[in-house]
């Protein structure tokens, strides 16, 4: 069986009526690789006087993965950094020991009205890696490579894939990729090692045969297998080595429980960093 496990989604809630299909965790399976978190929001459109900012927060012990197909946001955080974020980039923020970040819409955006689709991930980091310092790295979406094959084209966001390497450096072996397949066509994946999943944005696909229907994330043997698309369809596949057993407590992630509650404590002190120019923040 290529299809192991379908992972449906749990509805969340952020706040103003914005609406996120969660994937990761779940019941089923907590990760995928160093997959721990995976959120789907959108395809939506913003109203001029919606208000979906994200005021400052923290994390540790991750590396956030934010990639828009619409939209655009204003990402800030305890480094210094200013981002403007849009579609086809891949933004790879380092919690590491700490890190505080809003994401708020842009200036030119707020007070119009404008669509929003994107996917938020979180990756685990190694527990070598859990203390490191906090960082950002944003890549543009036009050093994303891209792979055409019969019917298809891939965008390798992470990772090697179809002999294609992605610039993006992540901390632990990793894939991340977006296909776009046309009606009829099909993909045909490599055997791995990886742990993998694919979620279907638009369409449907058959895996070997199987079907795997919109907005469910099926996990997925590391057997060669054939994606088939026959109305077309635009999939992600994640995946990666696992990286064991983590605690995930809010926005925090570690492999010892201990130092969530010590992320807790800091966050209620305010001692886990400042984002510069932002006076609100979220409570915990």
């Amino acid at each position: 069986m290529t299809i192991l496990h379908v992972l449906e989604p749990h509805l969340k809630d952020l706040g103003g009526g914005f609406v996120v299909r969660r994937l990761l965790p779940s019941a089923l399976r907590q990760a995928v690789g160093p997959f721990v978190f995976f959120d789907h929001f959108g395809p939506v459109i913003h109203q001029p006087d919606d208000n979906h900012d994200v005021r400052p927060h923290p994390h540790i012990g991750l590396s956030t993965v934010t990639y828009l197909f619409e939209g655009a946001m204003v990402h800030r955080d305890s480094t210094g950094v200013v981002q403007r974020i849009e579609p086809g980039a891949i933004n790879w923020m380092t919690a590491g020991r700490g890190i505080v970040h809003s994401e708020r819409a842009p200036d030119d955006l707020r007070g119009t009205r404008y669509a929003s689709h994107g996917l938020q991930l979180w990756c685990a980091l190694p527990e070598s890696l859990e203390e490191c310092d906090p960082a950002f790295a944003h890549t543009p979406a036009e050093a994303i490579p891209q792979v055409r094959g019969e019917g298809y084209t891939a965008r390798i966001l992470i990772g090697e894939l179809l002999g294609a390497v992605s610039p993006v450096k992540p901390t632990s072996p990793t894939l991340y990729a977006e296909f776009s397949v046309t009606a009829g066509s099909a993909v045909q994946l490599p055997a791995s090692t990886f742990e993998r999943a694919l979620y279907v944005l638009e369409g449907t696909v058959r895996i070997d045969g199987e079907p795997l229907d919109p907005w469910v994330l099926g996990v997925l043997s590391g057997e060669a297998c054939t994606i088939a698309a026959p109305d077309g369809a635009r999939f992600a596949l994640i995946g990666g080595e696992p990286l064991g057993h983590r605690h995930m407590v809010w926005n925090f992630v570690s492999s010892r429980r201990e130092r969530i509650d010590e992320a807790k404590a800091a966050w209620r002190a305010q001692t886990l960093g400042q984002v510069p120019g932002e006076t609100e923040f979220i409570p915990y």
